[in-house]
């Protein structure tokens, strides 16, 4: 069997960034990882700006500190670009209303919905809930109403609400103008 050449690449790994996120998800100070480790604050302050690399025992002895697996250092980030136009339209409902998933439809963490309503669109008749923890609704442009079953709330471009998920309701475009709106669903909706 042959062997594939692998070309070496001067590229560096950086990983500083992300040896500083575990530091800090651990809320400890670069002295508390000093002290712990026994490198210096000046050699783990340029680990953490990528300025230097560390030793493969200092990095062993860094990740358990840290409680991070060396591994997870270089590992590549679950990345997924969803570019406007390809996003997948979906309804959930209403009149007058293109409503696109500008999430990855694997994503279960949470649903990013981008809704172009017409003017004068309308929710469903009756109100309705999303099988979700929290909804955020934030209006990019034109003015909106989400209407809750004892309060109807009037936002205008910039404005956002956060309401339980479960929380029964509707909305409407009362202008004469069309409206875009983001829906934000934790975790995701359920399919």
């Amino acid at each position: 069997m042959k062997v594939l050449p692998v070309e070496p690449t001067n590229a560096p790994l950086a990983i500083g960034a992300k040896i500083r996120a575990a530091r800090q998800a651990q809320r400890m100070t670069i002295e508390q990882v000093a002290e712990s480790t026994g490198l210096t604050k000046g050699f783990l302050s340029r680990v953490e700006r990528d300025l230097t690399s560390p030793s493969v025992a200092s990095l062993v002895t860094l990740c358990q500190v840290l409680s991070v697996s060396i591994g997870d250092l270089f590992a590549q980030p679950d990345t997924h670009l969803v570019r406007l136009a390809e996003a997948p339209r979906i309804s959930l409902g209403g009149q007058g209303i293109v409503e696109r998933l500008l999430t990855a439809r694997s994503e279960q963490r949470l649903q990013v919905i981008r809704a172009v309503v017409e003017p004068h669109g309308t929710g469903e008749a009756e109100l309705y809930s999303v099988d979700c923890e929290v909804e955020v609704l934030h209006v990019v442009s034109g003015s909106f109403v989400l209407v809750l079953a004892n309060e109807r709330l009037e936002l205008e471009a910039g404005d956002s609400v956060t309401f339980p998920g479960r929380e029964p309701h509707s909305w409407i475009n009362p202008a004469d103008e069309e409206a875009v709106v983001l829906w934000v669903l934790v975790p995701a909706a359920s399919r």
